[in-house]
Parts: C-alpha cells; sequence; structure tokens
C-alpha cells in the first residue's frame, strides 16, 4: 500500500506542478498583451509546407487573406505534391494586392528522413523576417493570428512562442468529439511543462521563433531528424541557448486544423507524436515524456487486475484523477472551441479513455513500430 500512495502521489502531484506552470504562462501572457510596438513593427515570415493539399488548404488561404499585419511575407513550400495544391496557392497569389509579399517554392525532390522538416529547411532559406511564424496548409488561422503572436514575442529573451492548435469539431460521433479533447489535453501538458521552464514540444502547426533564438543552435539544419521536427526545435532552443520559451493562451492565436477522417489517420498522427517525445533528441525532454507515459500506464494496467486484486485501486485511480483535473482546464481554457455537451457529461467516455489511448500508443512505441506521416514512413 505504500507503493501504490507513492505513486499516487508523485503522479497526481506531477500533474499539479503541471497546472501551476499554466497559470504561470497564463500570467506572462497577460503581462505580454501589455506591449506596443514602434512603427514599422518587425517582419514576419510565415512559412507553411504543402504536401497534396487541395481538398484542405482553402481555408488556410482564406484566413491568411484576412490578416492585416503591415509587415508580412507567406512562403509556401510545395512538397511534391501532385494534385491540385500548387494551381490554388498560385491563385492566392494571384489574387493579392501589389504590395503584399507571397511566394511558392517546388521541391520535385525530398531526401528526407523527415520530409517535413527539409521541406521547412528550404523556406526558413528563402526567408527574410526577423520572426519565423510555421502553421499547415489544413489549418485556419484567426484574423490577428500575426499580430497576437508578435506580441508573445515582445520580451527580446523570449526564442519562441507555441500558440494552441485545435482541431474543427465535424460530426456527432465519439470519434469526433474526442479529436477536440484530446488535442486540447495535449495541449495542456504542453503549456504546463513550458511554464515549468522544461519545454520540450509544441505544435509546429502554430510556432514563432525569433530568427536570432535559430541561429544560436546554428540554424535549422542543426535540428537533429526526429518524427516530431517541432519539439526537437523547441527542445534545441531550450537547452542550447539563452532564449526562453513561451506558450500562448489566448483564443486571439488559437489555430483551428481539421480533424482526420479515421480512427487509423488519428492513430497515425497522434502515434507520430508520442514517439517524437519518447525518443526525442534532448535527453531531458526525453526522460521528462517517457516518465510521464510510463506512470499512467502502470495505473491503466493495473485496472484489469482489480478483481483479482483490490487493494491496488489506487493505481487506476491516479490516472483517472489527473484526467479529471485536464478535463475541467481544457474545457476552462478552451471550451468556446470544444463540442458543446449538456453538463459536459459527454466529457467523462473521453476522460477515461485517454489514458488507455496514450498507453496504448505508448507500448506501440517501445515495440519500436515506426509512424507514418503522409503515407511515408519518418
Amino acid at each position: 500500500m505504500i507503493i501504490q500512495i507513492s505513486y499516487f502521489v508523485i503522479f497526481v502531484g506531477l500533474h499539479i506542478a503541471l497546472v501551476a506552470g499554466i497559470v504561470l504562462e497564463w500570467l506572462r501572457e497577460k503581462r505580454a498583451l501589455k506591449t506596443t510596438f514602434a512603427v514599422p513593427p518587425p517582419k514576419v515570415s510565415v512559412i507553411i509546407p504543402v504536401h497534396n493539399e487541395s481538398r484542405r488548404i482553402e481555408r488556410l488561404l482564406q484566413s491568411l487573406a484576412a490578416q492585416d499585419y503591415p509587415r508580412a511575407e507567406i512562403i509556401f513550400v510545395d512538397d511534391r505534391s501532385h494534385d491540385e495544391s500548387a494551381a490554388l496557392i498560385a491563385a492566392f497569389i494571384q489574387s493579392q494586392p501589389p504590395q503584399s509579399r507571397a511566394a511558392i517554392i517546388t521541391l520535385k525532390e525530398n531526401p528526407g528522413p523527415n520530409y517535413k522538416q527539409y521541406a521547412l529547411a528550404r523556406g526558413i532559406e528563402a526567408s527574410s523576417g526577423e520572426f519565423l511564424l510555421f502553421t499547415d496548409a489544413d489549418c485556419e488561422v484567426p484574423p490577428f493570428w500575426i499580430w497576437g503572436m508578435v506580441k508573445r514575442m515582445a520580451d527580446k529573451m523570449v526564442g519562441a512562442a507555441i500558440g494552441p492548435v485545435l482541431k474543427r469539431y465535424g460530426g456527432e460521433r465519439f470519434f469526433n468529439l474526442y479529436q477536440c479533447y484530446e488535442h486540447g489535453v495535449r495541449y495542456l501538458y504542453l503549456a504546463g511543462a513550458v511554464g515549468l521552464g522544461a519545454a520540450g514540444g509544441g505544435f509546429g502547426n502554430n510556432l514563432m521563433l525569433r530568427r536570432a533564438s535559430l541561429d544560436a543552435v546554428g540554424g535549422y539544419e542543426n535540428v537533429p531528424p526526429s518524427p516530431t521536427e517541432d519539439a526537437a526545435l523547441i527542445s534545441k532552443i531550450r537547452s542550447c541557448s539563452d532564449y526562453k520559451v513561451r506558450a500562448a493562451l489566448g483564443p486571439d492565436v488559437s489555430v483551428i486544423t481539421q480533424e482526420e477522417r479515421s480512427w487509423r489517420d488519428f492513430i497515425h498522427q497522434t502515434f507520430r507524436w508520442n514517439n517524437g517525445g519518447l525518443f526525442c533528441p534532448d535527453p531531458v525532454t526525453r526522460f521528462n515524456y517517457t516518465f510521464l507515459m510510463i506512470t499512467m500506464a502502470i495505473g491503466v494496467l493495473a485496472f484489469p487486475f482489480l478483481p483479482l486484486v483490490p487493494s491496488l485501486w489506487l493505481l487506476p485511480l491516479g490516472p483517472v484523477t489527473v484526467m479529471i483535473f485536464n478535463t475541467i482546464a481544457n474545457l476552462s481554457l478552451f471550451g468556446a472551441s470544444l463540442p458543446k455537451r449538456r453538463f459536459c457529461l459527454a466529457y467523462i467516455p473521453a476522460l477515461l479513455f485517454t489514458p488507455a489511448y496514450f498507453t496504448f500508443l505508448t507500448i506501440l512505441g517501445f515495440l519500436r513500430i515506426k509512424p507514418k506521416w503522409k503515407g511515408e514512413t519518418v
């Protein structure tokens, strides 16, 4: 029983610390939002990798056209697309006013090993902004997105700012609700770790970098290959430079991404993210994430043995308790974008399912099964 109590205290205590980290980030954000900028404001390069996204890119193009930031260039990197992506981007560029700066880079080959990482490197090479802002072709950005992310970089020692990425709600099934819920939970873990000074992950489809911070770690080409290139980059800036990492929490910078169409696609996506944490090149990030996943798995794997050993009840209670915390925080911060459910009762299956799902992904990772991105193994 002493071991179980110790487990419960450590696991729940870790999550209480993460909640404290979120509060710290919220307070830092409030201070940053009061910042005013000189005229003209810093130049921003928006870099967007594209790979066969003709069916999903229209919302992004519309939302980019609505941005009112005066000094932004938009660089699309068409990574070997064989659909209508390039034509849609070309039409968007043609429709922009003469003073706007938008361009497309076309890749005929991509040697990998992380194909997206290679495409991003080519976009960074072509950029000229003081700040680099990244999103993906299947996203929709809010009207004041560029302004909002620039404000989060007001402190000159902030080298990277991560913004929330939330899923678009696409139907009434549990599958649709769960994608929205799970995305919010992932961002809570990320923001809490950032607030505690242990940044080791990020959503690459809502990420701003100070170019000087990238130079401080030897440039983007010096980021080691990883299934999650954004997490490897954030870890590199945190561990190899004096720059800080911040996590935004406001709706003014919340990016909406389209949901996956099937459980198969969703599992591939989240499996890649999970492996990025388990096998991150940065040892601190790797230890923190692996410790979190293993402790969660202990509680989940103990559950089937409860009928035989009822005294194990504290082990599965740990994951359930922390997921109640996570659900309350998720609804409090991102409730406006989450599916509306009376009394939030529909989120009970989601909070119970999440620890089991994360454990499933972790087991797959330790079995050395390789994740896929866009149909290619990474």
